[in-house]
């Protein structure tokens, strides 16, 4: 083979491989072609959506950072992107796990509140007559527990050496000044005056009452027994001395209530706490008096909770004219809390609790089910209040939401492990691309020579 020959050879096999190493590595980095078979469609795409991220679209079509198609969105799915979590079920899926949906819609939540109470005295409405005084009991002219009594009935009476003591000094002091009112020094006069105020006011500390004070000064006799009277209508609940007891301050002689009103003391659990509040309506039935139902308010809630049933007292006030309700009878409340109108609801178990929020799903499309944080409010009936996440005409699943939740975490999961893995990805497949390139490129690159070169080399 002459010089020549050889020369032509060696340009024609460099410009060969130089060729097929640049068409391999045109072919390895382009994207295929796109076949009419592949993307023909019913209808023409409104626009390309990225798999790995819905939120990321494109008008043309277009691939990831990993090389994958983007997915065609025709009118007809056209909706809002979907959201992280998103469920599709197949229509024959969804009817064998029984998914059934309501509507979130405006209602008036109301709630009775149903407990047991226990008749009692109106603590405002009680008294306890103690003495001002030592002595012993004289008289007792109201001896029975239960006795209805009347404002300023006498009660009984005390013989008490200190009345008799006070008595004698309210006489001679009347007797002084009547004496000095003539007098011509008006000191003498004034002082003598002022024993006789002084004088009846030591039998008021006394509680003597004021027809004793006038019977002695009509009579000028002295009292020996200080009598108890009365302070208002009621009932005599505990007489605590008898006839000939030695009395001092400190004995209860008395103990009167009113009954004409009572409260009724009873007890909520902390899940109703917030429904109650004070001027609630109440009825209350009692076994005792069948037939009839008392009306009533509630007009305190305790500001603490029991300790042993973890519960709180309200109390409720009633009228008692006819002395029917007795303390400590127990009842039968019902408490009207007050309306929650115009509240957006939806049916109870359509709301999943785990954890520390709640949620539901909302049916954005047929089979396609979107997971919604909640704010909840008050239940009744079988409602729930939704203060913040689903508006008026949304369809929340009430059955199988529990199936659908597993699905939704499993999907949410599984982007959540794809977007961290994503960047090493495409990391890697560039680095290979540029190895291959590197590999492909550097053959024809050796072999491109200049002529001067190959000559050079043809010598050699």
């Amino acid at each position: 083979m002459n010089k020549t020959t050889s020369i032509f050879i060696s340009l024609i096999s460099g410009l060969l491989i130089g060729t097929g190493g640049l068409m391999a590595y045109q072919h390895l980095t382009s994207p295929p072609a796109v076949t009419a078979e592949t993307t023909q469609k019913p209808a023409k795409p409104l626009y390309y959506r990225n798999p790995m991220n819905p939120e990321v679209t494109s008008p043309v079509p277009a691939k990831d950072h990993m090389g994958m198609d983007y997915i065609p969105v025709y009118e007809d799915e056209a909706s809002a992107p979907e959201k992280a979590g998103t469920v599709k079920i197949d229509p024959v899926t969804e009817q064998n796990i029984g998914v059934r949906t309501a509507t979130a819609k405006l209602s008036s939540l109301s709630h009775l509140i149903r407990t047991v109470g226990k008749v009692t005295y109106d603590e405002e409405r009680i008294s306890k007559l103690h003495p001002k005084t030592e002595g012993w009991v004289e008289k007792l002219f109201v001896d029975k527990t239960g006795t209805q009594v009347n404002k300023n009935t006498m009660l009984l009476s005390v013989y008490s050496p200190q009345l008799v003591t006070s008595s004698q000094e309210y006489l001679l002091a009347i007797s002084s000044a009547k004496t000095l009112e003539n007098s011509p020094f008006d000191d003498i006069r004034r002082s003598a005056e002022q024993m006789v105020v002084s004088a009846r006011e030591r039998l008021a500390l006394l509680d003597v009452p004021e027809h004793q004070i006038r019977d002695m000064v009509e009579t000028g006799n002295i009292p020996k027994a200080l009598h108890i009277h009365s302070p208002f209508n009621g009932t005599v609940i505990n007489i605590g001395a008898r006839e000939g007891q030695y009395v001092t301050p400190q004995t209860e002689l008395y103990m009167l209530a009113d009954l004409s009103k009572v409260w009724v003391i009873a007890q909520v659990y902390e899940s109703d706490l917030p429904w109650v509040s004070e001027n609630d309506a109440v009825d209350m039935q009692l076994t005792a008096i069948p037939g009839k139902t008392f009306k009533g308010t509630l007009s305190y809630i305790y500001p603490y909770a029991e300790a042993a049933t973890r519960t709180i007292k309200v109390r409720m006030a009633f009228d008692n004219p006819d002395l029917l309700l007795k303390p400590d009878m127990f009842a039968n409340v019902t408490i009207h809390t007050n309306n929650q109108p115009e509240a957006i609801t939806v049916p109870t178990e359509a709301i999943i609790r785990s954890g520390d929020k709640d949620q539901v799903f909302i049916m954005r499309a047929p089979g396609q089910f979107e997971p919604r944080q909640v704010t909840t409010g008050l239940s009744a009936d079988g409602r729930t209040q939704i203060l913040n996440g689903v508006k008026v005409g949304d369809e929340v699943v009430t059955s199988s939401q529990f199936l659908i939740d597993s699905e939704s975490k499993l999907n949410e999961t599984t982007e959540k492990m794809r977007a961290i893995d994503a960047p090493a990805s495409e990391e890697m497949q560039d680095h290979q691309q540029n190895m291959l390139g590197q590999d492909m490129l550097a053959p024809a690159s050796s072999s491109s020579m200049t002529m001067p070169e190959m000559e050079h080399h043809h010598h050699d």
